[in-house]
This record gives C-alpha cells, sequence and structure tokens, in this order.
C-alpha cells in the first residue's frame, strides 16, 4: 500500500510545506533546525529589547521665542560682521572660503575642502523647508558649492547679479538664520556626549545644563557652537587639541554651578582659544585673532 492509502486510515494528512519557515515539520532534523533557528532569533529579539532599553542622552530642551532668537542673533551677527549687510558676504583673507549669513556660515567652492565644517549649504536646506524663496545661483546647484573659487574672485563679483541677489537673501532670511543656530546647539549635546569618554559624560553634560539655565548662558552657548564647532570632529584639531564646544565644557571647573557658569563657560572658552592659537601652524598666523576671539568670549560672562 502506498503512503496516502496509508495516511487515510490512520487519520493523518501528508506532510505539507511550512510557507513561513521553509522547512516540512515531518522531518525530525528540520524540526531541530527549525528550533534552534528559532531561539537564536528569539536571543536576538532579547538583545534588541535590551539595547532599546538602554537610556540614551536626550536632547537638551532649549526653549527660545522669537523675540529671544533674534536678540540672540543680531548680536552674534555683531560677533561675525559689526551687524552690517556688506558682512553678510565675506571671504577673509588667508582663508579658502566664504563666510556667508549673520553665523558667518562656511561655504567651500568646488574641489576645496578644509578642516572647518562647511555649514552654508545645510543653512540653505534649512531655509528652503522653511519656505525662503532661494537666489537663482542656489536652486539646481547638484554639488552645493560656492560658485566662486578664490577671495580675488569673490571680490571682484562684489557688484555682479548673483551677488546683489545672494546679499538679498540673506538680508531677507535674518530670522530663519537665527533659528538655524538655535536648532544647531539643539543637536549638538548628543554629537558631544557621544565623542566624550563615557566617564566624562555625565559632568559634560551637567555643565551643559548649567549654562544653558540662563538667557546669557544660552547666548553664550549658540554663539560658540556657530563660532567654532562642537568640538567633535578629528579634522578640526592641532596637535590632537580641539577647540570646540566640547573642550571648552571639559575645561570648566568642576564645581562650578548655575550661577556661576556663564564666568567660567567664558574663562574655560579663553584658555581653549590660548591652546588653539599656541598649536596651530604657524603659517596661519592665527594670533591676529585671538584678541578679537577674546573679546568675543568675554561677552558671555554676566
Amino acid at each position: 500500500m502506498d503512503s496516502d492509502n496509508n495516511s487515510c486510515r490512520t487519520g493523518l494528512r501528508p506532510a505539507e510545506h511550512n510557507p513561513s519557515t521553509g522547512i516540512a515539520p515531518t522531518s525530525s532534523g528540520r524540526i531541530r533546525l527549525w528550533l534552534r533557528r528559532q531561539r537564536r532569533i528569539g536571543t536576538w529579539l532579547r538583545t534588541l529589547a535590551a539595547l532599546l532599553l538602554v537610556p540614551l542622552p536626550a536632547p537638551a530642551t532649549i526653549s527660545l521665542s522669537h523675540d529671544e532668537a533674534m536678540r540672540i542673533g543680531r548680536k552674534i551677527w555683531q560677533n561675525e560682521c559689526a551687524g552690517t549687510i556688506a558682512g553678510l558676504t565675506s571671504w577673509n583673507a588667508g582663508e579658502n572660503f566664504a563666510s556667508l549669513g549673520i553665523g558667518h556660515f562656511i561655504w567651500y567652492p568646488a574641489g576645496v575642502r578644509g578642516p572647518f565644517e562647511e555649514s552654508f549649504p545645510n543653512f540653505v536646506r534649512f531655509a528652503e523647508k522653511r519656505g525662503a524663496k532661494l537666489p537663482e545661483l542656489l536652486p539646481g546647484r547638484k554639488s552645493g558649492d560656492c560658485p566662486w573659487n578664490s577671495r580675488q574672485e569673490f571680490l571682484a563679483a562684489e557688484s555682479s547679479k548673483p551677488m546683489r541677489q545672494l546679499r538679498t537673501f540673506l538680508v531677507d532670511t535674518i530670522d530663519l538664520q537665527a533659528d538655524f543656530l538655535v536648532e544647531r546647539l539643539r543637536g549638538a549635546l548628543p554629537k558631544m556626549l557621544a565623542a566624550a569618554p563615557a566617564g566624562e559624560r555625565s559632568r559634560i553634560e551637567q555643565q551643559f545644563e548649567h549654562v544653558a539655565s540662563s538667557p546669557q548662558g544660552v547666548y553664550a552657548l549658540i554663539d560658540y557652537v556657530n563660532f567654532k564647532g562642537e568640538g567633535v570632529l578629528a579634522t578640526e584639531r592641532y596637535r590632537g587639541r580641539g577647540w570646540g564646544l566640547l573642550q571648552v565644557l571639559e575645561g570648566m571647573a568642576r564645581a562650578s554651578g548655575k550661577q556661576a557658569a556663564p564666568n567660567e563657560f567664558a574663562n574655560s572658552a579663553a584658555r581653549v582659544l590660548r591652546e588653539r592659537v599656541t598649536n596651530s601652524p604657524p603659517a596661519r598666523n592665527e594670533s591676529r585673532w585671538l584678541p578679537g576671539w577674546l573679546n568675543r568670549v568675554a561677552s558671555y560672562s554676566e
């Protein structure tokens, strides 16, 4: 007699292929293989669940009204280019990038990159999402590169139509630039904690919160992270030492509380900037900028 007939007599059905597992469950060897796979999947799922339950640092709460953001934006505009419209489109001597807007956002030409983080393309995307009308030289630029290849070209184009349109765009988006500066700070703490040694993360987060607990401190944080970055990029180092917001928070006195935080932040920033100049390549002659930098961070003190 054949198996089909036998199955009918005993009340059993023939083995069927299980499409969800890809095995035929009547084979004992295949059943054991299937069980082992299920155990491995279960172990993986339990591990994933445990990882998801590990507390991760939440972004710091930086809540500012539009007027407060604009007040800080105007101060940064004053810090970067004396609050002038002409200063919204700059290219400093000795640098290989344009500096645009109230925060002097960096914009590199095609084929040129440097150690400093490029921020202007990020602002353009931010402004476009907020409904800003972009000038002709920005839409459709696949690379997002600065159209002027050198400081000489940039200065020669000062009165050109593209430059006038760019300057108008920057004037019309002052409020968006202020919001962009605030958004950058909101994303800074998770980046810094990820880059910091595990044993220092709690103290860095506490120092950040202490500084952010006052309006003056919020201004200091927003200005410095725009001014010198988060301090997490390996390219933003001289002799292995960074100069960003992370390094300033690390250098603050351990005993500094909320009341003293802005003053201690200003003192730490000054130390970090002096160290940067000491470690910088002599050819960059960064000592010429130090007095202005120190005046700037002195404005953080209450």
